[in-house]
């Protein structure tokens, strides 16, 4: 395809609109006065590479962006590439892996990550997020609160309202402060795969294009070089430069 087509194509404003998800702050450090981080950088390599100006479209949760497909509002969007998001997005292969652990307050009985789906157990997560859909998905025995916001999930904890949160790791090593002789379960019981998505009504050469830059932009050291400039490169797997 084209460079014009694909312009007109993959950004008919003339700009390249990239929809950000604020809530994941490995990824989105700083917001005043536009997103940066990791993600808003690939997104405006990616627009660059275009030959357009990059536009962000901030979103305070995931799930807000990835339904926000339908309105049309996003050109892209940076969002963990979740298997009920592929309907009617079509990821790249992720430029990111974030783990997701448990946490348990001190007093738990539980001491192994495999024993979290049980019956009785009490799971505290966000609704929509990429975590908060795999749990959805596949917990099977235990009992699944999701609210909107990692706060109030973890609020839940504290009160002794359920037994186990669940999030992504770099949170929870902040939220085991908070939590009575808290302690983190071993090993993560899902890896978040940040990924670029474009809608599938773009058509499958703009989505081949987006991911083919995405591969670039890892396998050219761009991805680490954000990361490090951004302080994450300790926090984040990056993924490997071909695609799952």
């Amino acid at each position: 395809m084209e460079l014009g087509e694909l312009q007109r194509q993959l950004a008919p404003t003339g700009k390249l609109r990239a929809g950000i998800n604020l809530a994941n702050f490995l990824l989105v450090t700083g917001r005043d006065p536009e997103p940066a981080g990791v993600s808003p950088d690939v997104a405006a390599e990616i627009a660059k590479r275009l030959g357009v100006e990059v536009q962000y479209v901030a979103f305070n949760h995931p799930k807000e962006l990835a339904d926000a497909v339908d309105a049309g509002s996003w050109d892209i969007g940076l969002v963990g590439a979740e298997p009920q998001r592929e309907a009617k997005i079509a990821f790249s292969a992720p430029y990111a892996d974030i783990p997701a652990m448990y946490l348990v307050p001190g007093e738990s009985n539980l001491t192994r990550k495999a024993e979290v789906d049980s019956p009785g157990v009490r799971i505290a997560s966000v609704g929509g997020s990429a975590f908060g859909l795999w749990l959805e998905k596949n917990i099977q025995n235990a009992t699944l609160l999701q609210v909107p916001t990692m706060d109030e999930a973890l609020e839940l904890l504290v009160q002794g309202k359920v037994d186990v949160l669940a999030s992504l790791k770099e949170r929870l090593l902040s939220d085991v402060q908070r939590v009575p002789k808290g302690r983190i379960l071993e090993g993560s019981f899902m890896t978040v795969r940040q990924a670029v998505g474009t809608p599938r009504s773009r058509g499958p050469e703009v989505a081949q294009w987006v991911a083919e830059v995405v591969e670039e932009l890892k396998a050219c050291g761009f991805v680490k070089q954000s990361m490090e400039k951004h302080g994450v490169n300790e926090k984040l797997l990056v993924s490997p430069g071909s695609a799952p």
